[in-house]
């Protein structure tokens, strides 16, 4: 029994030896404002101070009628850099970085919700003394673009959604990534905000794409680096999995500028039938459906995307 005993406590001591040390390893503290911006800020990148202690980046670029473009959940301004290569010769292109995301900074305590950063985007127009604009948001960034245009629908001119959040799917068969089902358990959020998350971020994007192909190293070095910007884990990973910003058809029924429903067909993450409730919901929207392609066509098919955001775009009054 004392054997026993010895070797049950070496194997214990073994276990929790290597689980330090395997946290050890992958440890990866908070990267400083100062050097994230040096690596991913440039010349069109601005700076602006809002409500709530947030100092919101974006970047502005070309020249033509406004086009402001919102990204998804833990995402960044990179998500469209397709579409600003494509647009920026015809339409002024504002990216900007939410709460809790790329090189925006914001108290540890911000939530992730899309009523409240909707409000935000409509402060940060009045700051920078925006004129009326067209409005694309994907995933978060869709349910942000939407509640914008109900809650304050003169700011824009037209919506854009790209695979949106708001209604939730309940005929996905797949398989959620690895990094949705260690974030169903606090332990597992805790953990998350301790290391780097290169891995679980490269198998999560990887399957939420028709081609993998299209997520490179860069993209996922991006993702990661600004996920570590100081207090940004805590907001990320305090979401619920749910998420806020449900949609509400009388609510979007209330929705009168033009409006386009870009979805990938494959989408593993919000199902096509959430793009066709969209459709059903805004009075006059279209809808466009990209085959082979999952939850970002802004990345998976820039060129194609982009030329229908230019056609849709070129139908509205300036």
């Amino acid at each position: 029994m004392k054997w026993f005993l010895i070797v049950v406590l070496a194997i214990l001591v073994v276990l929790i030896g290597g689980g330090v040390g395997g946290w050890l390893w992958l440890r990866a503290p908070d990267l400083t404002y100062s050097d994230l911006e040096s690596r991913y800020a440039d010349s069109n990148s601005h700076f602006i101070d809002l409500s709530g202690g947030v100092r919101l980046h974006y970047k502005d670029e070309g020249h033509g009628p406004l086009l402001v473009l919102v990204h998804g959940f833990g995402d960044n301004f990179g998500s469209w850099d397709g579409w600003t290569k494509e647009l920026k010769s015809r339409f002024r292109i504002i990216r900007i970085d939410l709460p809790g995301h790329g090189l925006t900074s914001a108290p540890a305590t911000t939530s992730i919700d899309p009523e409240r950063f909707a409000d935000l985007v409509d402060e940060f127009a009045t700051k920078a003394h925006l004129p009326k604009f067209a409005i694309a948001g994907n995933s978060l960034g869709g349910a942000v673009a939407w509640e914008l245009a109900v809650r304050h629908p003169a700011r824009i001119n037209a919506l854009i959604l790209v695979d949106a959040a708001g209604f939730p799917s309940a005929g996905l068969t797949k398989k959620p990534p690895l990094a949705f089902r260690i974030l169903e358990y606090r332990w597992g959020r805790e953990f998350l905000k301790t290391i780097d998350n290169k891995p679980l971020i490269r198998d999560s994007l990887k399957r939420e794409v028709g081609n993998p192909a299209v997520i490179t190293d860069g993209l996922v070095n991006r993702w990661a680096d600004l996920q570590r910007a100081p207090g940004h884990r805590d907001i990320l990973l305090s979401a619920p999995l749910a998420g806020k910003g449900v949609a509400i058809e009388a609510r979007l029924r209330t929705i009168k500028v033009p409006t386009l429903v870009l979805w990938g067909k494959g989408d593993p993450l919000i199902e096509l039938a959430a793009g066709k409730k969209f459709v059903s919901a805004i009075p006059g929207a279209r809808l466009i459906v990209y085959p082979h392609v999952g939850h970002l066509p802004q990345i998976e098919n820039p060129a194609a995307s982009a030329h229908d955001v230019a056609a849709f775009l070129g139908t509205i009054p300036n």
